[in-house]
């Protein structure tokens, strides 16, 4: 239990560290946080990936260009990310043991993304998982898990994460700035 509870507080303190540095980041390191932080999200943390959004990233550009570099670098690392997810989920076809301890998980969240991934992924695809991705504040890191155990072509399931972060980050951006000129 009390190992249990190490490890917790461990990966708490480095995820809230990790979300201290996306949120204070300045200038092209700044960037190269967002990449780490977005290749974590996609198989390991669970956290907000649009919290990338709001790094104060000072690179000389025009805000446009700016969240655009932010974007790209984001879907990029989950992308790169979900790859390794990907691998992961094909060695649990095998073995089978991150299945298990997922659904030991104290959330039920497993099965309830799992149907729905399971449902996209049979009527649509990596087209699903790509919009799947597009859903902001939706976890997907467990999406990601369950498709990569449906699936086997890496480069589609690459392009899928891609476009799907990329479609997430524009449907946050669209959504609160059209919050903010209705406010």
């Amino acid at each position: 239990m009390s190992n249990e509870l190490g490890r917790h507080s461990i990966l708490s303190s480095f995820i809230d560290g990790l979300d201290i540095a996306i949120e204070t980041a300045t200038g092209w390191p700044g960037i190269g946080l967002v990449f780490l932080y977005s290749f974590l999200i996609a198989f390991l943390l669970p956290g907000p990936s649009e919290v990338v959004l709001a790094a104060p990233l000072d690179l000389g550009f025009p805000y446009w260009t700016r969240i655009g570099i932010i974007m790209l670098s984001s879907a990029f690392g989950k992308a790169l990310g979900s790859l390794l997810a990907f691998h992961i989920g094909q060695e649990a076809k095998k073995a089978g043991p991150i299945v298990r301890w997922l659904r030991r998980s104290r959330f039920d969240i497993i099965e309830w993304s799992e149907k729905r991934t399971v449902k996209l992924a049979q009527t649509y695809g990596y087209w699903g998982l790509a919009g799947a991705l597009c859903i902001p504040f939706f976890p997907d890191t467990v999406s990601i898990y369950a498709f990569a155990i449906l699936e086997e072509d890496y480069f589609k399931f690459a392009l899928a994460t891609f476009l799907g972060s990329l479609g997430r980050l524009l449907v946050t951006v669209l959504f609160v700035g059209s919050a903010f000129t209705i406010l």
